[in-house]
């Protein structure tokens, strides 16, 4: 297929463009480079268009598009909670405008990159996708309105669409080459790394939690295995799933603590990690664990790795780039950045 990638040179997105590639798809990526990386697409036979989806025109870009997947937005909870109006100006006003330009070109298969935050704080865990969806923060409200969307395009215009409801993603590719480089980065694996590296101090954000050991249980789900299962999403929504939505928890099942976490980066690191209680951030829940029965039985997904090989993976990345991929060039600093007239406010 002729796919369209938004936010293809972001951190999932970029492994993502890879294996559709590799699969034989034709791919095009559409970004604003906010906070993707063109470094992470070097080389790579793709067409590349810079721009916004809140602002500019998208149809000349999806022009010849069969099927687009989605991850364009903002995923900062706590930025979220400060600024509700612009995540949900970004990810909804954003996917409107996507979706409506996809309608006029006639592309008919949507893969969206949602998340475990629709859920909010769950009655139960591990979490199926037939859990009540109460997200408690703007980031996760903003993304079930992008769901809402899908299912209602699905039914009207033919659309096949699968929403992707993602849990930790983690970890590098094994030849170096992709990882993780956020500014600032608020996800744990690598601010432990960070401080295995630095020899600075990891806070843990909140110790007394009705948990096994009082800190924060997630599932960490490998990028690769994400990548993966978004080919095989791909697949199903332009095969047999137009006119249809679906959704998908992307996990392992199982879940680790911050102390466990911690206590994996110590043995990856060989390096003794000092961690500093804080206090809880405000729209955490204490504990996600995704039930991923569902992507097993209909998408054939099972994931890859384990903790350990997340951890290690991203521990050579971190170690090999510490600037990110400004290491890979020397330009180690302020990277430019072409903010789209929606973040601004516009």
């Amino acid at each position: 297929m002729k796919v369209a990638v938004t936010g293809g040179a972001g951190y999932i997105g970029a492994f993502t463009v890879r294996a559709l590639l590799e699969a034989g798809h034709e791919v095009r990526v559409l970004d604003d480079l906010s906070t993707g990386h063109r470094e992470a697409l070097a080389g790579l036979p793709l067409r590349f268009e810079q721009l916004d989806l809140c602002r500019d025109p998208l149809e000349p870009a999806l022009d010849g598009v069969q099927a687009v997947v989605h991850f364009a937005g903002k995923a900062l909870v706590p930025e979220s909670v400060r600024e509700p109006a612009l995540y949900y100006r970004v990810n909804a006003v954003g996917s409107l405008r996507l979706l409506e330009a996809m309608h006029r070109v006639g592309a008919r298969a949507i893969v969206f990159s949602s998340t475990c935050a629709t859920y909010g704080v769950p009655d139960a865990v591990p979490i199926a996708e037939d859990h009540p969806q109460r997200p408690v923060t703007a980031y996760g409200s903003s993304k079930l309105s992008v769901e809402h969307m899908l299912r209602d395009v699905a039914h009207a215009w033919g659309f096949g669409a699968v929403a992707l409801r993602y849990f930790n993603a983690a970890g590098a590719a094994a030849d170096g080459s992709l990882g993780e480089d956020h500014d600032p980065e608020t996800h744990l694996i690598p601010r432990i790394l960070e401080a295995a590296r630095t020899g600075t101090a990891v806070q843990i954000f909140g110790t007394d939690l009705p948990t096994r050991d009082g800190t924060c249980v997630r599932d960490y789900i490998h990028v690769d295995d994400l990548a993966r299962a978004h080919r095989l999403a791909l697949e199903r929504a332009g095969d047999e799933g137009l006119g249809r939505f679906e959704a998908f928890n992307l996990g392992t099942g199982r879940g680790s603590t911050v102390r466990e976490v911690i206590a994996a980066a110590r043995e990856a690191t060989g390096r003794e990690i000092v961690a500093q209680p804080a206090p809880p951030r405000p729209g955490d829940p204490p504990a996600l664990v995704a039930d991923a029965r569902r992507a097993r039985e209909r998408l054939g997904f099972e994931p890859e790795h384990d903790l350990d090989a997340i951890v290690r993976s991203a521990w050579a990345w971190h170690r090999s780039h510490p600037a990110g991929y400004a290491s890979d060039n020397g330009a180690v600093g302020a990277r430019a950045k072409a903010v789209g007239e929606c973040e601004r406010g516009g």
